[in-house]
């Protein structure tokens, strides 16, 4: 398994999300908007995103932190 994340800096849910990924030994590509990501490169891979992280396992869009957390649970 392997997760891409969305993120921003001072994101609360983007450092509980990566550090679930982690604490879970799934490995993952950070994109972070402001470091290299823009705003549009997000939209474009999520249309409708709204808020952030926006976070992909094995490219499949999960969605935000509780998402996530609510999927690695099962």
């Amino acid at each position: 398994m392997k997760a891409i994340i969305w993120s921003k800096y001072h994101c609360t849910f983007c450092d509980q999300a990566k550090a679930l990924l982690t604490q879970k030994g799934i490995p993952f590509e950070e994109r972070k908007i402001g470091d290299g990501y823009t705003k549009e490169e997000l939209l474009e891979a999520v249309p409708n995103a709204r808020t952030v992280p926006q976070i992909f396992l094995d490219g499949e869009l999960v969605g935000g932190f509780t998402e996530l957390k609510q999927k690695l649970a099962d």
